[in-house]
């Protein structure tokens, strides 16, 4: 019994039912901390593949690296903190509307392998953010 009282339990519910949300911001860290590694690696690359300026992608990467670095502090704590995950689907929400609006205005000459890039990755930031509202629902 004294093992069981030992569990962690975190802000937003005990240790298994956190395992959703802590699934949810480990897996937007990968995705956000390879993004953005592969952004400062080949901005220029990318940037005459997608139709992004180099000037975009390098701040771009930089955040995405120090954004993926704060999510998996945020899965590893004891105690995740609810508030810090509202904050990150915010950034996502963020993410996802300017990435319409790049869309929707045309402030970039996209090609269609960048269209197609912005449009998949919009996407896969809205289901991460959805996993982490379920993570929150659930716990």
């Amino acid at each position: 019994m004294a093992a069981l009282a030992a569990a962690p339990t975190t802000a937003a519910g005990s240790k298994a039912e956190a395992t959703l949300l802590r699934f949810a911001l480990k897996q937007d860290a990968v995705g956000s901390g390879a993004n953005g590694l592969v952004f400062l690696a080949v901005a220029a690359i990318f940037g005459s593949m997608f139709g992004l300026p180099a000037a975009l992608l390098v701040p771009a990467g930089v955040f995405l690296v120090a954004f993926a670095a704060s999510l998996l502090r945020l899965a590893a704590r004891p105690v995740v903190n609810r508030a810090a995950v509202v904050a990150v689907m915010v950034v996502n929400v963020a993410w996802v509307i300017a990435s319409v609006e790049t869309l929707i205005a045309g402030w970039f000459p996209l090609t269609g392998l960048g269209t197609a890039y912005v449009i998949v990755q919009a996407v896969v930031v809205a289901g991460f953010t959805g996993l982490q509202f379920a993570g929150l629902r659930r716990a």
